[in-house]
Parts: C-alpha cells; sequence; structure tokens
C-alpha cells in the first residue's frame, strides 16, 4: 500500500474523531470542521515523518488541540458562542442535560476546555494530555481541577435553575435502600 493510500484510509478513519473533539473544543461545528482539516492537512505533510515513527495519532490529536489554542494564546476573539445545539439528528435521550454540558463547557477558558475534553473526551491520560499541550503534568492536574470545580459551580446552577426531579424522573431513589 503507498503512502498516499495509507493517509487517505488513516483520514477516513480519523476525521469523524477528531470533528467531534473539535466541536467539544470549540463548541461549534463549523469551526470544528476546519480544524479537523487543518489538523489532517498538516498530519498529510508530515506523514512519512510521523509513519515511521508510528505517532500518528498523537501527532493528529496535538496538531487539532495546537490548531484550536493558537489563536486562542495571541487575542481574545469576539465570538459569543450561544446555546443552540447544530442542525443534526441526535439520539441522545437528554438533549437538555447535553446542551447545559456545551454551555457548560463555553465558560471554561481555552487550555482548561482542552484538558477536559482530552481527559474525559478523549481518555487520556494526564501524561499524553501533557505531551499534546506541551505542558507538565502538574499543570494538566491543575487545569483539571479548577476546569472540574468551575464545571461543578456552572452545572450546579444549571440543574438548581431547572429545579428538582419529578417523581417520575427520580424513579427508585425515593424507595430507601431497603428495596421497598
Amino acid at each position: 500500500m503507498s503512502s498516499a493510500e495509507e493517509f487517505v484510509e488513516f483520514a477516513t478513519v480519523m476525521s469523524p474523531r477528531l470533528r467531534r473533539t473539535a466541536f467539544l473544543l470549540c463548541g461549534d461545528w463549523h469551526t470544528a470542521e476546519d480544524l479537523a482539516q487543518t489538523a489532517l492537512a498538516k498530519v498529510f505533510v508530515a506523514w512519512r515523518e510521523i509513519r515511521r515513527h508510528d505517532a500518528v495519532h498523537a501527532y493528529a490529536n496535538r496538531t487539532l488541540v495546537n490548531a484550536y489554542l493558537t489563536p486562542r494564546r495571541l487575542k481574545r476573539t469576539g465570538e459569543l458562542l450561544t446555546g443552540w445545539f447544530p442542525d443534526r439528528a441526535a439520539p441522545a435521550p437528554a438533549l437538555e442535560t447535553r446542551m447545559v454540558v456545551l454551555d457548560a463547557l463555553a465558560t471554561l477558558p481555552p487550555r482548561a476546555r482542552a484538558v477536559v475534553v482530552l481527559r474525559y473526551w478523549a481518555d487520556l491520560s494526564v501524561e499524553q494530555v501533557a505531551d499534546v499541550l506541551g505542558c507538565s503534568t502538574g499543570n494538566v492536574k491543575a487545569l483539571s481541577a479548577r476546569a472540574l470545580h468551575r464545571l461543578h459551580a456552572v452545572l450546579g446552577e444549571a440543574l438548581a435553575e431547572s429545579g428538582p426531579p419529578s417523581a417520575g424522573e427520580r424513579g427508585t431513589q425515593d424507595r430507601g435502600s431497603c428495596g421497598g
């Protein structure tokens, strides 16, 4: 199989995952598509070298995060993320919960958001996240702790605004621990 064919196969498999990760980073499907394409273009340029070192997935993830963070390092954008969910069918039963979580993610600074997405969405270890972001593991842990604290506060407020769950939503929670 030629190098170009290998890249096409890799891009076909990784593109949806990169788009989803990018969406969690930026909160916008159009920007996510642009970020994923930018990452894949940079992976293509370095394909032979990274393929030789068997570091394709790590390079793609790091390139995606760098593409997301680079414009945010230099200046604050005037963008305001909205609470609207993209126009596509989602089989998830709790759309309201997803929207609340996405809105909460949008309150985080870019690096903290990247840490949360990479640690808890992409399921990378602290060391892997540190490598992707080019920082220490202690920095990843600190960013993660602050981000999770912020998310807990934001999500707690959002849940408080929606009120306590109804009897039907609570299910068996009110039945006690004796299995009544």
